[in-house]
């Protein structure tokens, strides 16, 4: 297995596959997350293509986040807002792909992988799928990704997971309160719908498929300059005593 983790994609049909992989509970340091929006793109821009899939490999872990190893080693503001530009820059590739964007979430999504999971189009979840938003616990908070999910549960929940980073909320909560759309008991009843519902959207209009995703992130189009706002907060934040301290804190345990 790679340890510095990879990202592999294919095409089946008119579907195109991303999928990544870091062996520290697939958690994306800046490299992976600068391919996976680079991928993002160029399936948005391949015209045969009208559905993308992102998932992860392994079974109870979809991401864990940031990259810790990398959060301990930046050194000045400037660094620190190219690390949480990362996720920005993957957020915002989700939301301009002419593609409709299906997350497979096999298991627990820790802060950065909720944010992936609130800017798919449309999420598939196992029960294991449990998420927390666990920045403000390292000094810092969901600023980046706090669009993407505040977008898909609202603003009080939003609120209700930032200040409770160390309270994991269930795979069925998470698809009461609109972040996943189905919830199924394993990845084999997961991936059978899956095939299933790929079917059945690889049949109608790709023109409609492609307005109806405009529609959906109507109201968005200032989170360029957002999100490298809220960036740069997370990038001062990773700075202070109190964050760093977390940090080390978090990888000797």
């Amino acid at each position: 297995m790679n340890q510095q983790g990879e990202i592999l994609t294919s095409i089946e049909k008119n579907v195109g596959i991303i999928e990544f992989y870091h062996p520290a509970h697939n958690s994306l340091p800046g490299n992976l997350l600068s391919e996976l929006k680079s991928n993002i793109n160029e399936q948005s821009e391949n015209e045969n293509l009208n559905i993308s899939i992102i998932k992860s490999r392994g079974d109870r872990t979809f991401c864990a986040g940031a990259s810790f190893t990398e959060l301990s080693s930046i050194k000045n503001i400037e660094e620190g807002k190219k690390f949480f530009m990362g996720f920005a820059n993957v957020i915002n590739a989700i939301r301009k792909s002419k593609n409709i964007v299906i997350l497979l979430i096999q298991g627990k999504a820790v802060g950065g992988g909720v944010g992936l999971a609130s800017a798919a189009d449309y999420c598939l979840a196992t029960k294991y799928a449990s998420i927390r938003l666990s920045e403000l616990a390292v000094g810092i908070g969901p600023f980046v990704i706090g669009p993407a999910v505040e977008r898909k549960i609202g603003r009080s929940l939003f609120s209700k997971m930032s200040l409770t980073p160390d309270v994991w909320q269930t795979a069925d909560w998470a698809k009461k309160n609109g972040l996943y759309q189905e919830c199924f008991d394993s990845n084999i009843e997961m991936n059978s719908f899956l095939e299933k519902f790929l079917d059945t959207l690889s049949s109608y209009n790709p023109a409609a498929l492609s307005k109806l995703k405009t529609v959906f992130w109507e109201g968005t189009d200032h989170w360029d300059q957002l999100l490298e706002e809220r960036a740069a907060i997370s990038g001062q934040l990773v700075l202070t005593k109190a964050s760093k301290d977390a940090i080390n804190s978090f990888l000797q345990s």
